[in-house]
């Protein structure tokens, strides 16, 4: 038993408990490619979210990982099958029921760990931090927290190098063989501004890849996900650890 995981903790232990900060996993389901499951964005928010818990823990950092949430925005993935889609106003009435229990409980922090792309946590976060005031809230998306390029070479997105390469070191049983690994070759937009990102639009994720990947997974192997994973987890085990024993009456210079 994890004491830092809420699924695998017990009543006994938590009934004189208290916590500083709650974190929620939040993934998605989706295809990854031929070669990866349904579940990749979840198996990556669990794992990492637990063991960068568990560093923060060791520190003294007073944190209970909630369970993954598992499915995501999947707006425009409508046509591939079983691709399961929350809108994301189903997002934001599900955030705030569970705002709602640590806000009555006096659990007033929380840090919503993104695994999934297509999750847009800011204007939620907004609309909940003014209904919430006594709440802080945050929220992280993994990819960002390190340059991945200094640890992969391929550019992309979805079942990349970078997704094939963690679940190479998280799953290597539930990863295909290389055999029946699709290219990844994805279009970019025709009109400029959104390739350069300065504008937006939603891509249509069935006319943009044949394989559902965004990236070439042909580089990826166990090592490269292992250094990732080891590096991000401590990045963000140091992250949780500072939100527990932040003063949220001063947190600016």
């Amino acid at each position: 038993m994890r004491p830092y995981i809420l699924a695998e903790t017990n009543w006994e232990a938590l009934k004189n408990e208290t916590f500083d900060l709650a974190v929620l996993p939040w993934g998605a389901t989706e295809a990854h490619n031929y070669h990866l499951p349904y579940a990749t964005d979840n198996i990556q928010a669990d794992h990492m979210a637990a063991e960068s818990a568990r560093l923060a823990w060791e520190k003294g950092g007073k944190v209970i990982v909630l369970p993954t949430i598992p499915f995501g925005v999947n707006t425009g993935q409508s046509d591939i099958y079983l691709d399961i889609n929350l809108n994301p106003s189903t997002q934001l009435a599900i955030l705030n029921d569970i705002v709602e229990v640590l806000d009555r409980q006096k659990l007033s922090r929380l840090l919503i760990f993104n695994g999934h792309g297509g999750n847009n946590f800011k204007p939620l976060v907004r609309e909940l931090g003014l209904k919430f005031p006594k709440m802080f809230i945050s929220y992280c998306f993994f990819p960002q927290v390190l340059d991945k390029y200094a640890y992969f070479e391929e550019k992309g997105d979805h079942a990349d190098e970078m997704e094939t390469s963690l679940m190479l070191h998280l799953r290597p049983d539930l990863v295909l063989p290389k055999e029946k690994w699709g290219r990844g070759a994805a279009k970019s937009f025709k009109i400029k501004a959104f390739s350069e990102g300065w504008a937006w639009a939603e891509r249509e994720w069935s006319k943009i890849s044949e394989d559902t990947g965004t990236g070439s997974p042909y580089k990826s192997t166990k090592e490269k996900g292992h250094r990732f994973f080891e590096d991000i987890t401590k990045k963000m085990g140091d992250f949780m650890l500072e939100l527990c024993e932040a003063d949220l009456d001063d947190l600016y210079e």
